[in-house]
Order: C-alpha cells, then sequence, then structure tokens
C-alpha cells in the first residue's frame, strides 16, 4: 500500500473484527469519527491519538495541536496528554529538549496537563516520530460526532485550505518550491501559516458546540478536504453537494501546488474545520465565528444518501474528486531519500 491512511473500506473491515466489549464506550472506533467517547457517569471521557509523521520541523507542537483538534470535534475540552517519542539513532539530546519544550509549550497553551508517555532511540528509524494521545470531556448532552450530520444541513468550512500541507511544504521542501520559482516571500509567508491562522481549530470548535445545535464537526487532516467530505458522508451516511467556487483556498497554497502541480483538494489541510448544522442557524453561526476572528464560509449542503457525493464545478455537477493518498505524501515520496 502507498503511504497514507488506510482504505476506507479496508479499515471498516478490520475496526469490525474489535467490536466493544464494555457497556460504558458509547463510541469505539469508527471511520470518519475524531474520537472515542467512554461513559464517566455524569461526564463523558474523549480518548484520541494521532501521530506526527511527515513533520520534522516543531513536531512535538505539532502533536499537541493535532490531537487537541479532534477532541475538540467532538464538542470537548482537552485535558490530558501523552506522548510516545521515538527517535532516530545518533539523536542529540538537543533534539530531545526541543521536542520536549514544544510539547510542554503547546500544553500550556491550551491548558494541558502533560501526564505521561514513553521515549526511546529506536534503531531503522529515519527520523522523528511522536504519536500523541489526548484526553478531554465534555458534557453528555454536548457531545458532537463527526457522524451526525442530516440532509438538509449547511456545510461551513472555516478559514481556508491547506494550512498545514502549504506549511509543511514550506518548511520541508523550500529548495523545491523555490527551484520551481516560488518567490522566497511567497515561501516565508507560507511557512508562517503554521501559527497564523494556525493549525488548531479548537477556539472554532468549542464556539461553534457550546452555542449551536451542531450535528457533525470534522477536521480535514490527511488527504486534505476532499477525503474530510468523504468522511463525514461515510460516518454520517448522508451524500453532499459541495460548491467548487465556494471553497476558500489560502493564496499561498494557490501558488505553492501551481508551482509543484499540486491539488489543494487532497493536500492535508489541519487549520480548518467543516462544520454541519441546520440551514437556519448558518448565519448567526457564521457571525459568531467571525466575532471570535476565525472566517467561514459556506461551501455546500448534506443532502440524501442515494444523491452521492457531488461536486458543482463550472461545467456542471460531477462525483468529488478522490485522492486515496495524501497529495504532500506523493510529491515527498518524489524526493531524493535523505541521507
Amino acid at each position: 500500500m502507498d503511504v497514507g491512511k488506510l482504505p476506507h473500506q479496508l479499515l471498516a473491515r478490520l475496526l469490525a473484527q474489535a467490536p466493544a466489549s464494555d457497556p460504558r464506550v458509547l463510541l469505539g472506533p469508527r471511520v470518519g469519527e475524531d474520537a472515542a467517547l467512554i461513559d464517566m457517569g455524569d461526564r463523558v471521557l474523549v480518548a484520541k491519538t494521532d501521530p506526527i509523521t511527515f513533520a520534522t520541523d516543531q513536531i512535538g507542537w505539532y502533536a499537541v495541536q493535532v490531537n487537541a483538534n479532534d477532541v475538540a470535534c467532538m464538542g470537548a475540552r482537552s485535558r490530558w496528554f501523552l506522548a510516545a517519542i521515538l527517535l532516530p539513532e545518533g539523536a542529540t539530546e538537543t533534539l530531545a529538549e526541543d521536542i520536549f519544550s514544544q510539547i510542554a509549550a503547546a500544553c500550556r497553551s491550551l491548558g494541558v496537563s502533560l501526564v505521561g508517555g514513553h521515549s526511546e532511540v529506536t534503531r531503522q528509524l529515519g527520523r522523528p516520530i511522536v504519536v500523541g494521545h489526548m484526553l478531554g470531556e465534555v458534557a453528555k448532552d454536548k457531545v458532537v460526532r463527526t457522524g451526525g450530520a442530516l440532509p438538509g444541513d449547511a456545510l461551513l468550512l472555516t478559514k481556508g485550505i491547506a494550512v498545514e500541507g502549504t506549511a509543511l511544504l514550506a518548511r520541508e521542501a523550500a529548495d523545491s518550491l523555490a527551484s520551481a520559482g516560488v518567490s522566497p516571500e511567497t515561501i516565508a509567508r507560507a511557512r508562517l501559516l503554521l501559527t497564523s491562522p494556525g493549525i488548531s481549530v479548537v477556539r472554532e470548535a468549542l464556539a461553534a458546540a457550546e452555542a449551536f445545535p451542531i450535528h457533525s464537526l470534522h477536521d480535514p487532516t490527511e488527504g486534505g478536504l476532499a477525503t474530510a467530505l468523504r468522511e463525514v458522508a461515510f460516518a454520517a451516511g448522508v451524500g453532499l453537494e459541495i460548491d467548487a467556487s465556494a471553497i476558500p483556498i489560502l493564496p499561498e497554497t494557490r501558488e505553492v501546488c501551481g508551482a509543484l502541480r499540486l491539488d489543494p483538494l487532497g493536500l492535508l489541510a489541519s487549520g480548518s474545520l467543516l462544520i454541519a448544522l441546520p440551514q437556519a442557524e448558518a448565519p448567526a453561526l457564521l457571525a459568531t465565528l467571525e466575532g471570535e476572528g476565525v472566517s467561514a464560509t459556506v461551501i455546500g449542503r448534506v443532502t440524501s444518501a442515494s444523491q452521492g457525493l457531488r461536486f458543482r464545478t463550472e461545467a456542471g455537477l460531477v462525483d468529488l474528486p478522490q485522492f486515496p493518498r495524501d497529495e504532500l505524501a506523493r510529491f515527498l515520496g518524489q524526493l531524493p531519500a535523505r541521507p
């Protein structure tokens, strides 16, 4: 198989072999869902794990942010973080200190406690890997699931695509971008996307979940917006109709993707948030997010499953694009191996 997520159909078959035996498990592993839900009495514990494998720069900071995003997409606040840190042979103490410092700083920024984990130097590892584990909590009546989207819902996207993929390309492949004609100024701006607007969606997810009847929250990650839309549809058993012209694509993303011949719709997209809610609530949510300093756009609507996944373009309705492999992984796989 290619580098990247397992195909949805394969993953669904694998997960079907591990049904939850504990009745307190409200939501176990499912395709498209961002985290697990466990009944803890008056509260629900939200549990998430996610690795960082593409990035090397700021890898510890990434690990905290992406896991906190998925917890927030369940309507929950992150509380406790654990990390498994794997370093390649020959790694310096400075590298270990930097990663720990990044994790600690990111936890402080989110009000999260670092409560444990594991660290080791690992044989035959080409680059550092951090596997994050985030725990959060939420009131039972405030839980949100990816699979909650309903036909008739408006579908909103915050910020734009693809924040994380564009920033990573600027940080990990700056020479390739320069060779492709991307200006130093654009590369510098793209690098800064990591923190402005940033890859965190915690603020907008909680602002939405705590004040509106949100049916679904989902953050596009590996495989980009197109894959995230498919995950929402798969989890909820619905169809989607997306307006291609309404999708906000960051100007740096357009330039970077154009130069490298990548499709923004399939590029790693942490930093934006998909929100499904009743059509009538969309204007008020857009105003609330604007008040939080977060831009958002209605990009389509949820339909019945029988209508499929449709993508409205200038040429008419076509099938939603599909990306078996993230555009970032595809590009990095073409580069010479690092010594």
